[in-house]
């Protein structure tokens, strides 16, 4: 019997985490390559980009979601709906990394999966920043004891970001090779009504 595991045209990632941490400021950065220092609350926003892979398009939708525990149903969809999670925490907010473990559990009795395709993202790690979550604690728990991936980022400074979305493509078992011909911003829909790798900066969209 063959294993062989076929590769996805399409998926959709989901960025879940407490408020403030840079959620909306990672998918900026990586869609338009645009940074706002302001935050803007965010209830619920999904972006659809698209690629050439092969000669085949392939469509990832990508979903923003509250901050706001005030929004458990929706919360709990947006967690049934999506083939892959980015966990994000800032590491200047102890408090944000309880968060993520909070949420970790909850997708797993959501989705029933004991290992669910996740990235966890230590947001805000522009050089100079004040540091409440040292990287070998989150390192040691994410890769270790969840056996999930782990990144740190800074949407700020353009650091990792990219990463983050090819660790997420790898983990929702997307080809990893996307073609830079399509790599911008298709169209922004409104809801229906380091450690390792180094880090780097690049405005490359290319994934691959």
């Amino acid at each position: 019997m063959s294993l062989v595991v076929k590769e996805k045209n399409h998926v959709r990632l989901v960025f879940l985490g407490a408020a403030g941490v840079g959620k909306t400021a990672l998918i900026r950065r990586f869609l338009m390559d645009t940074f706002e220092s302001k935050h803007r609350r965010t209830v619920e926003e999904l972006h659809s980009k698209e690629y050439e892979v092969s000669g085949a398009t392939v469509k990832v939708e990508i979903l923003d979601t509250s901050g706001s525990y005030s929004f458990p149903a929706m919360r709990k969809l947006s967690i049934q709906n999506s083939d892959a999670f980015a966990l994000v925490y800032a590491v200047d907010d102890a408090e944000s990394f309880e968060s993520v473990k909070s949420l970790r559990e909850e997708i797993l009795e959501l989705k029933e999966d004991k290992f669910p395709p996740i990235v966890v993202v230590g947001n805000k790690a522009e050089s100079g920043g004040e540091r409440q979550v040292p990287v070998e604690d989150a390192l040691s728990l994410v890769e270790l004891d969840w056996n999930s991936r782990f990144v740190e980022a800074s949407a700020k400074d353009n650091e990792n970001v990219l990463e983050v979305f090819r660790e997420l493509l790898q983990q929702a078992n997307l080809p990893s090779r996307l073609s830079p011909a399509l790599c911008k911003r298709r169209e922004t829909l409104p809801k229906e009504q380091g450690l390792r790798p180094p880090m780097n900066k690049t405005n490359s969209c290319s994934v691959c």
